[in-house]
């Protein structure tokens, strides 16, 4: 019996990349997911949205949840807009407060709540961690048009963007074990690479067309090991 799967997510899941030509971001249209699609054959709905975060994630999936029955796999993508920041607020007031997207608590809660959501309707979940980003290109990009010095005098460094976006894949990671969520770990195999920035954007967080093969290439491992008689 065929596989089929649904998917929520943001801009990486949906396939989003920058177009240096064209200078502007665009889809891919040899996207991870495409591409998984063509080459097994299976079903795949693809939920996500550019720009999304967990609170809308769940949104999504709970207006779609009488659908969820139907397919075998949920597969969840989420993390990368939930750890941003409104750069914006910070290059205007730089000694204020400010907070991410989705703080990290709620952001917990939140993929909690989804994951059961997923599972009261019989779909099984899946689980992606995030790419790595490249803080100094992200930072430049961040950074057009607004006070670079603000940014940097909140930040403190430029690599904090970097850590701080790796809380979030870490907190991803803590929850697809605690809830015995099957995990597909595509930052790994970014790392693995003698610079993993060569799979990125100029924005420093969209993987690039190769970005994209590395994905897919790491989701149909993985999907041998969870549906090896179909997806090998």
């Amino acid at each position: 019996m065929p596989v089929s799967l649904c998917l929520f997510g943001d801009s990486v899941a949906k396939g989003v990349v920058f177009d240096s030509v064209m200078n502007k971001y665009t889809f891919l249209k040899d996207s991870f997911v495409n591409a998984f699609a063509a080459a097994t054959g299976v079903a795949v709905d693809n939920f996500a949205k550019f720009g999304c975060t967990i609170a809308k994630g769940l949104e999504i999936a709970l207006k779609r949840a009488d659908m969820l029955s139907k397919y075998d796999f949920a597969v969840l993508e989420f993390g990368g807009n939930d750890a941003n920041f409104n750069w914006e607020e910070i290059s205007a007031a730089p000694e204020a407060e400010h907070k991410p997207a989705t703080p990290l608590d709620e952001f917990r809660r939140l993929y909690l709540r989804l994951i059961e959501e997923v599972r009261s309707r019989g779909a099984r979940p899946l689980m992606f961690n995030l790419p790595p980003i490249d803080a100094y290109r992200y930072f430049n990009w961040l950074s057009k048009g607004l006070n670079a010095e603000n940014i940097l005098k909140w930040l403190g460094d430029v690599d904090q963007i970097f850590r701080w976006h790796k809380k979030y894949n870490d907190a991803i990671c803590l929850i697809a074990e605690e809830t015995g969520t099957p995990l597909i770990d595509v930052r790994s195999e970014f790392l693995k690479a003698p610079d993993f920035r060569e799979f990125l954007c100029v924005d420093g967080i969209h993987p690039n067309l190769n970005g994209h093969r590395l994905i897919f290439e790491t989701v149909r491992r993985f999907s041998s090991s969870i549906a090896p008689t179909i997806l090998a």
